[in-house]
């Protein structure tokens, strides 16, 4: 608990002044998620990480770490480790769940929350809060985030938090969700995920802020975290991604690391931060 406490106080304060929804790469507190693809390969000189060793993670600024449990009913290998590993480095732990179609929702929403349960006890995690995460396939329907939604919330009494990637359908099916579907929506806090102003179709087109990608789902009021950074794959081999334009800018890679990473800010500050985790974490 002292670690944690020395983290949460040691790096940046955030006075979260300027930039999109008030965030900014220096300012912001910076929260790292990562899945069996990690740590993608090293493409400069820095600081590594492994699923065994993320303590490099911590000494450039992360605060927190969220891991992928599993997609569908395909378990990540390496989500036991992640979780073991940012334990012991004192970092908000979170873990997500990609919810593909082949399944029912709700039965996902039941593996998952069984999952984290599961790993935290054989790995000796206790006495924290593990943020719960929703990551929803691009042809999902409302009906499908309800059903995730609300099945985690009568296992565990808390409201995970939604992750989307960007489609034209999924912005056109969210649009058209009932006045009760978006209600239970809304209840579930928004990670965005964009790379760039043109976003990532070119269907978007235009100058794309978070707040207007937001806006474009048409269910919530603003966001909570934004994925600013990711990677794309070509030719065997990733290539960083992220939002970097004269109105919001961010460095190519996350602080002296070796690997590209997929990077995040909240939209708050540390305290913001903290209590944003205890409301939308698992208590163990």
């Amino acid at each position: 608990m002292k670690k944690l406490l020395l983290l949460l106080v040691v790096p940046l304060l955030c006075q979260c002044g300027g930039g999109f929804g008030g965030t900014s790469v220096k300012d912001s507190p910076a929260v790292l998620n990562v899945s069996g693809w990690d740590p993608k390969e090293v493409q400069r000189g820095g600081d590594r990480f492994s699923q065994h060793d993320v303590s490099a993670m911590r000494r450039n600024g992360a605060l927190g770490l969220i891991a992928r449990s599993a997609k569908g009913p395909l378990l990540d290998d390496k989500f036991s480790d992640f979780m073991a590993s940012a334990n012991r480095e004192g970092l908000l732990l979170g873990a997500y769940h990609f919810v593909t179609l082949e399944q029912p929702a709700k039965l996902q929403a039941e593996n998952f929350v069984s999952r984290v349960r599961s790993v935290a006890r054989a790995r000796g995690i206790t006495g924290r809060k593990i943020l719960l995460v929703g990551d929803f396939d691009t042809k999902s329907s409302p009906d499908r985030l309800v059903d995730f939604i609300t099945r985690v919330e009568q296992l565990t009494g808390v409201t995970p938090v939604t992750y989307l990637e960007n489609s034209a359908a999924l912005r056109t099916s969210l649009n058209n969700a009932s006045p009760s579907q978006k209600r239970v929506m809304r209840r579930s806090p928004f990670w965005l995920a964009l790379y760039g102003p043109a976003g990532t179709e070119r269907s978007m087109g235009g100058d794309l802020t978070p707040d207007e990608l937001t806006r474009q789902y048409g269910v919530w009021d603003d966001w909570a975290m934004w994925q600013y950074g990711g990677v794309i794959w070509g030719n065997g081999r990733s290539q960083a991604k992220h939002y970097n334009t004269s109105s919001w800018r961010s460095p190519r890679y996350f602080g002296n690391m070796a690997h590209p990473m997929e990077r995040n800010v909240f939209r708050g500050d540390l305290r913001d931060l903290q209590s944003f985790w205890n409301r939308h974490g698992l208590a163990l």
